[in-house]
């Protein structure tokens, strides 16, 4: 039973992390901290950052009224909005008050960005000498690609992921971006890292994260064959090439993945299928040999599924022990049972919504200080006066700001 948690309290409370990211690497990281109770201002452009409006969820609305895109909507909730044109004098100086109350800076921009906004760790440190900076890039600081912009697609792409997905004619990238959430997720991770190292050195640090390293991380151990066996492997569709069957395969009225790894749960399958002899079988004796001849027992997968609806066979898998599910469409991963059982995804309210969005809930759960959703993703704009305000600048200054386009 996951315990109750106050509005106001996590692990991270008291501390404050700036957030000049966009898109999901650098805000979905700044998320999980808030998640956990660091308080997250997100500072966007005037007229507001572009992943704002991505996948908008009420299409032709203004912002506010329901324009925000579903992206938005996820990845920044538990903050705090602030527009703010930090390319300016006056908007760095701001910037710089901003960055001696702060704990973390989270900003997924290239070098020369972070240059010019003041946001490098060399003028983060003159002003917080403990500040941790955590970056996030397309492919790292140092090597000839570190300027150029990528997006999660352009990782997936570049460590041969999409080359070994879909079909030989065909690289497919996957359709969720894995690299911009794992490189977020590892930032967090990196952050909080820092966080600890600092209490006990009480010095910051540099986190850097890039999209290219994380698509490698991930797909290391298929570049790792490749080099050591030159085995030049080509997609195979949803089959595995190390072990049998592993496959999506037709129902009477829909798909299931079936997933096959190890000698006892081919003795099951076998079995359930009605191979016994198979078991002896010299193309099935091992992981490897099974995934060569992956086609002939994804054919005999299909030919057993094809005789039931998809839960009579997953029913019987199940009762078979081996790991199986079904293909779901969104709609019916929204109506899925077990989904809504966990609570996994929270409803957050939003203004001009016709009902709250169901947000993914913190993905770990901890069974005494958990994660919480606890505040929508801010308007744009929206806590700005409240901010400045806080730093110590007169309602007089802040209209100055407005007039001339700081803020």
């Amino acid at each position: 039973m996951i315990a109750e948690q106050s509005k106001t309290s996590g692990i991270l409370a008291g501390l404050r992390v700036l957030d000049f990211g966009r898109y999901i690497a650098g805000p979905y990281c700044a998320a999980l901290l808030g998640d956990l109770g660091a308080e997250v201002i997100r500072i966007e452009k005037r007229e507001g950052s572009e992943d704002r409006f991505v996948q908008p969820i009420v299409p032709g609305a203004a912002a506010g009224e329901g324009g925000e895109g579903a992206m938005f909507l996820q990845m920044n909730r538990n903050k705090r909005g602030l527009t703010l044109d930090p390319m300016t004098e006056t908007g760095r100086g701001i910037v710089r008050r901003l960055v001696r109350t702060a704990d973390v800076v989270v900003a997924n921009l290239p070098p020369s960005t972070l240059a010019a906004m003041g946001l490098d760790y060399e003028s983060l440190v003159a002003e917080k000498p403990d500040i941790i900076l955590t970056t996030v890039s397309a492919f790292g600081h140092g090597g000839p690609y570190s300027e150029r912009t990528g997006f999660d697609g352009v990782a997936q792409s570049m460590v041969g992921a999409a080359y070994l997905t879909g079909h030989p004619d065909e690289p497919v990238k996957s359709y969720a971006p894995w690299v911009d959430f794992g490189t977020a997720s590892l930032a967090a991770f990196g952050t909080m890292a820092a966080l600890m190292e600092r209490a006990r050195s009480g010095k910051g640090q540099v986190v850097e994260g890039a999209l290219l390293s994380t698509a490698l991380a991930y797909f290391n151990f298929h570049l790792i064959e490749q080099d050591l066996r030159k085995i030049d492997r080509v997609a195979i569709g949803n089959k595995s090439p190390y072990a049998g069957p592993a496959d999506i395969v037709r129902t009477k009225d829909g798909w299931i993945l079936v997933q096959v790894i190890g000698a006892p749960l081919f003795k099951r399958w076998a079995k359930l299928m009605g191979e016994d002899h198979w078991l002896t079988d010299p193309r099935f004796s091992d992981d490897s040999k099974r995934g060569d001849h992956g086609a002939i027992l994804s054919e005999r997968t299909s030919e057993w599924a094809a005789q039931y609806a998809t839960d009579e066979a997953l029913a019987l898998l199940e009762k078979a022990r081996i790991p199986a599910g079904p293909v779901l469409s969104p709609q019916q991963a929204l109506d899925d049972p077990h989904i809504a059982a966990m609570h996994y995804l929270q409803p957050l309210p939003f203004p001009g919504l016709p009902k709250p969005a169901p947000v993914m809930e913190t993905p770990v759960r901890l069974s005494r200080t958990p994660g919480s959703l606890r505040e929508r993703a801010p308007l744009l704009g929206e806590h700005t006066d409240t901010i400045l305000a806080e730093l110590g600048y007169s309602s007089a200054e802040i209209a100055a700001f407005r007039a001339e386009g700081i803020v």
